[in-house]
């Protein structure tokens, strides 16, 4: 790894900040002790700081010593919040709170993204300001989207945005990235079928919702294989159905939900008109009827060309072209596609290696994201850290 050197001698730093949090993981939009943490180390290098956008956001801009030809000003961004999970580790910085936990390693990259400013801050090498966004809510509430429709980019006019997550399975010391779609948009579903219930002796005086929830639910799948352009992908799981309440009733309704992903508005435009269509043509053919509630929760994650190849570039002389692979999308989401909407940007994954690098007490399965059993790879904290000051320190010239 080729860390900055005046970075990786804090690593021990860092790596306390990043078990501390890890200890305490706090929810979205509950993450005040991790907001005053940051603010606190940002006061503490003298950087300039802004609280409380959509809550618990913590902004802090650091001026560089050269001056710019014009206004600049580059966003760095990192989230913060935990995910209701119950942590089967069992090391010294395990959860303390239970149901809590850092699954999916929002205090790694915290941690990194606070060794960036603390360098930026003592250095100044940059032209123009950059802004370090550590942001809340990222698994639930769309928090990149209540920072920016609560003022973000008025207060804040970005001229690019960065982001990284880390990637299991990826080798540490190794970066990922791609241009154009990298994360799929979340959409969630629900859907009532209406039947008519009655004694389940006697299911031919009924209109049994379950069996047309069983029918809908292969249907569905079809959208995905026969609608849609094969090379456009897409998922449709449904993953609760709810009905009924003892042996002998056939009920009068049953309610199925899931997710839905997809990269493009087109594609997810076409899956939402066909399963309405579906639901309702299987439903009536039963005698039953259909209500389909859609919500289209996060966008999909674009990459913007120009922007990807400057990191690239960035990572290229940070690590060395073999280490620097492409990023095949993938179907999980990520609200920082609110920001790359409005600002040009690239959205980057640093490898968390293959799970070797947990301590003695880890649980039993593997360090994936939102598994009970991870934890961010401490190793790769100056590293993720280095490439953050790297990009302010060639952007910004």
């Amino acid at each position: 790894m080729r860390s900055i050197a005046a970075i990786a001698e804090k690593h021990a730093e860092l790596t306390a900040i990043r078990r501390d949090l890890h200890a305490y993981p706090e929810l979205a939009f509950e993450e005040h002790r991790t907001a005053d943490l940051i603010a606190n180390k940002l006061l503490d290098w003298g950087i300039e700081v802004h609280s409380g956008l959509a809550t618990t956001g913590v902004v802090g801009l650091i001026h560089g010593k050269h001056r710019p030809v014009r206004t600049r000003l580059l966003g760095l961004r990192a989230d913060m919040d935990a995910l209701p999970v119950q942590e089967q580790n069992t090391f010294a910085h395990a959860s303390r709170h239970p149901g809590c936990m850092h699954a999916c390693g929002h205090d790694g990259h915290v941690a990194m993204l606070l060794g960036a400013a603390q360098y930026l801050a003592a250095t100044r090498d940059f032209a123009g300001t950059v802004a370090v966004i550590f942001q809340p809510a990222e698994e639930f509430g769309g928090g990149a989207n209540v920072m920016l429709r609560e003022g973000l980019l008025e207060r804040f006019p970005l001229e690019a945005i960065f982001g990284l997550h880390n990637m299991p399975g990826i080798p540490a010391g190794s970066f990922a990235l791609s241009s154009g779609p990298v994360l799929a948009s979340n959409n969630e579903f629900k859907l009532l079928i209406q039947g008519k219930g009655g004694h389940a002796a006697m299911p031919h005086l009924t209109a049994d919702p379950i069996i047309v929830a069983s029918q809908i639910i292969p249907a569905l799948q079809t959208i995905i294989s026969r609608n849609k352009p094969p090379l456009e992908s897409a998922v449709i799981s449904v993953t609760t159905m709810l009905a009924g309440d003892t042996f002998n009733v056939i009920p009068d309704h049953c309610m199925m939900g899931g997710t839905v992903r997809a990269y493009t508005t087109p594609t997810l435009d076409l899956i939402e008109t066909r399963m309405r269509e579906v639901a309702e043509m299987i439903a009536q053919a039963h005698g039953a009827s259909s209500v389909l509630e859609f919500n289209r929760i996060y966008p999909a994650t674009h990459n913007h060309e120009a922007e990807t190849n400057f990191a690239r570039e960035v990572l290229k002389k940070l690590v060395g072209p073999k280490r620097l692979l492409q990023q095949s999308p993938i179907m999980a989401a990520e609200d920082f596609a609110f920001m790359l909407e409005r600002v040009p940007g690239c959205y980057a994954f640093i490898g968390n290696g293959d799970g070797s690098h947990r301590l003695d007490g880890h649980g039993q399965g593997p360090c994936l994201v939102h598994n009970s059993s991870y934890d961010f790879n401490d190793e790769i904290i100056p590293l993720g850290a280095s490439y953050f000051a790297r990009l302010v320190e060639r952007w910004l010239i």
